[in-house]
């Protein structure tokens, strides 16, 4: 392979690569005479108390750093593309895929299909299998690149092919019992679409997974994201009461069977499932280490155990009489709001005003915080007296930034509103800090 310049961005202060004289606009060619093709290849070269790293300088010139360091220890560098690589595109047309029901005008990213297996290891990103060829499942196997979270939404060869669009569908499930036989665990997703892979299809889908032995960390069912884009496209049926309680009856009777099995429940129903079938949300403990809690599974019961427990560590005093407004989407809403009532009987004179908002912009069957626009939070909210401040969730915002999906930004829905608007993590305690104490 030819070498490969791979411009660094940063350098950690403080880190090894620092110490040697790196610097930002330098480029790493080689770590031990070899070039380094992606950042997979880098951390696995890296790993070692000895390593020869090429560097070239901004000026023109080539260092050759000696390193000694612990086996684990990393350089430091940051660069300028995270995968040190372009990433891998989708070929799959999947009847539910959400970015084809997104409309026309937003930032070129979100219109970006990855299907990526380097994503799937650092970013928890989901991959289907169908596009990796030879060398990349070598790698995968060299490289131990576990866990892997594949998207399998059904085991039925025929129904995945008609699902992904895509006549490799199939036989790339065969690609699982081979990683699992070398050792890489897998975390599986299975996108519920009511009349397709739910109800008997579903509780195949289970049965052939957990047929496959030890190595399945953990299957998420999520339900189908579906926004009223969709014009043209493969006729989906949203989810209703009757479906989400039947998959949240489904996924708990494979819970018994597998907690008893192998001492873990392995698969999850998402939050939004027991929220669309009316059913509480299951106590912190049935989520054991939350495999998959940035699929939407665990989240709302994690965020209470975080509540509660910064609830009990704070001593309430009476205040000033305080008025507060926080922002969610439909389906929260409840949640939030049961939570306020809480928070209102501890710290008298406070009040908290709790408004789910109608997500307009991608349509009512979306009804999720993370989906939710500046301009629909501008449009529902204007002329509110919003209080002291209005809260927001950090996942309605592009990560480390202050803007909404439809690039409005935090600023400007705080200059329409005329109200400061503060940004909380999804996390309990920190929502019960901002709230009480306007941290």
């Amino acid at each position: 392979m030819a070498q490969r310049a791979h411009p660094i961005k940063k350098v950690e202060p403080g880190s090894i690569a620092e110490e040697m004289g790196v610097r930002p606009g330098d480029m790493l060619l080689e770590i031990n005479k070899k070039p380094v093709r992606d950042v997979i290849e880098y951390r696995y070269l890296i790993n070692e108390e000895y390593i020869e790293v090429l560097i070239g300088k901004a000026s023109g010139e080539e260092w050759l750093l000696e390193v000694e360091k612990e086996f684990h220890e990393d350089l430091g560098l940051v660069f300028e593309e995270g995968l040190m690589d372009r990433g891998k595109r989708c070929v799959n047309k999947c009847v539910f895929c959400f970015i084809d029901q997104l409309p026309a005008g937003l930032r070129e990213s979100l219109y970006f299909r990855d299907d990526d297996s380097r994503l799937s290891f650092l970013q928890g990103n989901f991959i289907s299998l169908t596009n990796l060829e030879r060398e990349d499942i070598d790698r995968i196997i060299k490289y131990r690149i576990s866990p892997l979270n594949i998207s399998v939404h059904t085991t039925d060869p025929g129904l995945r092919v008609k699902m992904l669009g895509n006549p490799r569908a199939g036989r790339a499930l065969e690609l699982m019992p081979k990683f699992l036989r070398h050792g890489i665990r897998l975390n599986c997703q299975i996108v519920l679409c009511p009349g397709l892979n739910d109800r008997h299809r579903l509780e195949k889908s289970l049965r052939d997974l957990v047929s496959m032995g030890r190595g399945i960390n953990s299957i998420g069912v999520v339900p189908v994201g579906i926004t009223k884009y969709r014009k043209g496209l493969f006729p989906l049926k949203p989810f209703d009461g009757d479906d989400a309680r039947e998959a949240v009856k489904t996924v708990e009777k494979w819970q018994k069977h597998f907690l008893a099995r192998s001492g873990s429940r392995i698969v999850y129903a998402a939050d939004e499932l027991y929220l669309k079938a009316g059913l509480p949300i299951p106590p912190f403990g049935d989520y054991e280490d939350f495999p998959q809690l940035e699929n939407g599974i665990g989240m709302m019961a994690l965020f209470k155990k975080q509540f509660d427990e910064e609830f009990e560590k704070t001593a309430w005093e009476r205040r000033k009489t305080r008025r507060i407004s926080v922002a969610t989407g439909h389906a929260a809403s409840g949640f939030i709001k049961g939570l306020a009532g809480l928070l209102e009987k501890a710290a008298a004179g406070l009040k908290i005003d709790v408004y789910p908002i109608t997500n307009k912009f991608f349509g009512q069957t979306i009804d999720v915080s993370g989906l939710v626009t500046g301009r629909d939070l501008i449009n529902q909210l204007n002329g509110e007296s919003l209080g002291e401040f209005l809260m927001i969730p950090g996942n309605m915002l592009k990560s480390d930034e202050g803007v909404f999906l439809d690039d409005i930004t935090v600023d400007q829905v705080r200059q329409r509103l005329g109200a400061e608007v503060k940004i909380c993590d999804v996390n309990g305690g920190k929502f019960l800090d901002g709230i009480v104490r306007g941290e």
